[in-house]
């Protein structure tokens, strides 16, 4: 068995920021247990789907894409046996055919099951199914001297530091979590422009019972129209739903994706706030409203469409700013931040907001209840001190930060996490202070 790290430029999806270190990718689960040991300041990473640093190795890099095999699927209770590297879209491709889907799913499919269970992933039906890890029985944990069985039972503590733990307890082998049963691989979509916030907000209010909802915002618009959006609710599909006969006579088979992929960095000119105002205002009068039929595809994963989208935002890369709102907080909390992003021109694209259930479990999972805004910024000088001016607002209202999207925060970040110094503790208590550590542990003090 040879384990020997090589040299390799390592970034998030953000493209910010960038690091020179080792990486070492294991060929197989007894590879990638002896490679949590082979130094202190390691970190596991998935597919490089973070945004930011969480998976930037501060001593050591371990690529785990090649855990990739799947164990056992009881096609009795959907329960789902595979190695940690195994991609969501594996997942789908394999499963969605016999009538399985995700219990919850991210915004992308290009993601593992270890990073999904890192940053225990929420997804469009939160209010009602929580996130990843709440749909999560076990898992196989290599933290550099052993490998332990953790669940709510067996090594409850660590179960619950590693869900949402950012890859800093360890590098996940094996899971097994539970699926759902789907009838098709079709959503039932609802469309309901809102004219401004307080309409978004009472749209989700409103329509608790369906089982998806996300919104499209409008970051820059103000006055009466702040936080104009279009509100997509979504069920999964009856057969006698469907519109189209041969669709009717395959319901789970899927039509293939077509993709574009972003051919070069765009320059920093193509953002700016004339061109991403006038995208946001065609966007918004261009959205169908009203009900129909739409593929999972393109309501689930809309820019897994368009491949290596992050190039968009230029060669500095970006920032993905993703916070959450206690529900009594929301409506102010979200003021506020809409208007100083108005105030300073620099608006996203695309800017997502979602209503949020009951915190999880995890000591350190993002989730609870009230409201997520997830925007992007190219990465500047002006943007990096808005965002700063972002976080105080979030703290003021008692809100948090989602670490999986952060790359540039401060350590006063832990005021929005309340369980942090349980987190730490446990890290201690099994040894894992100095063993595993990344960037964005080294920034934020973790």
């Amino acid at each position: 068995m040879s384990l020997s790290p090589h040299p390799a430029r390592i970034s998030g999806w953000g493209r910010y920021p960038v690091i020179d270190g080792p990486l070492v990718s294991p060929d197989d689960t007894a590879e990638a247990a002896a490679a949590a040991g082979l130094m202190d300041g390691a970190i596991p990473r998935g597919n490089g789907r973070s945004y930011g640093d969480a998976a930037l190795g501060a001593a050591l890099t371990i690529a785990g894409r090649r855990l990739d095999r799947f164990i056992a699927f009881d096609g009795a209770n959907g329960t789902l046996v595979c190695e940690g590297g195994v991609l969501l879209s594996d997942i789908i491709d394999a499963l969605l055919p016999r009538g399985w889907f995700v219990a919850v799913t991210p915004g992308t499919r290009f993601v593992t099951v270890g990073g999904m269970i890192a940053a225990d992933v929420h997804g469009k039906n939160h209010h009602g199914a929580g996130s990843f890890c709440d749909h999560v029985e076990w898992l196989d944990l290599a933290i550099g001297d052993a490998v332990l069985r953790c669940s709510r039972i067996e090594h409850a503590d660590l179960f619950a530091a590693t869900c949402g733990g950012m890859g800093l307890t360890g590098l996940i082998l094996r899971a097994a979590f539970r699926l759902r049963p789907v009838p098709s691989a079709s959503i039932r979509q609802q469309g309901i422009r809102a004219r401004n916030l307080d309409a978004a907000i009472e749209v989700f209010e409103t329509t608790l019972d369906w089982t998806y909802s996300v919104a499209w915002i409008d970051c820059l618009a103000g006055g009466d129209h702040l936080g104009r959006s279009v509100v997509l609710l979504g069920e999964h599909a009856e057969v006698d739903e469907l519109p189209d006969p041969a669709i009717r006579a395959a319901p789970h088979a899927r039509a293939s994706q077509r993709t574009r992929r972003v051919p070069f960095d765009f320059p920093a000119f193509a953002l700016n706030p004339l061109s991403v105002g006038a995208f946001n205002g065609i966007y918004y009068r261009a959205q169908r409203t009203g009900e129909r039929i739409v593929p999972l595809n393109p309501y689930f994963y809309p820019l897994d469409a368009i491949l290596e989208w992050n190039r968009i935002y230029g060669r500095r890369g970006f920032v993905q700013y993703q916070c959450v709102l206690p529900l009594a907080e929301s409506r102010a909390g979200l003021i506020r931040l809409l208007r100083e992003i108005a105030r300073a021109g620099s608006g996203s694209f695309l800017a997502v907001l979602k209503r949020m259930g009951p915190a999880s479990f995890g000591l350190m999972s993002f989730p609870l209840a009230g409201y997520t805004l997830a925007l992007d910024f190219p990465v500047s000088p002006a943007n990096l001190a808005l965002l700063d001016r972002l976080d105080a607002i979030t703290a003021e209202h008692g809100g948090r930060i989602y670490l999986a999207k952060d790359g540039r925060a401060k350590p006063n970040f832990s005021a929005g996490y309340p369980k942090i110094d349980e987190f730490r503790a446990i890290r201690a208590k099994y040894g894992l202070t100095t063993r595993f550590a990344s960037c964005l542990s080294q920034r934020l003090e973790l």
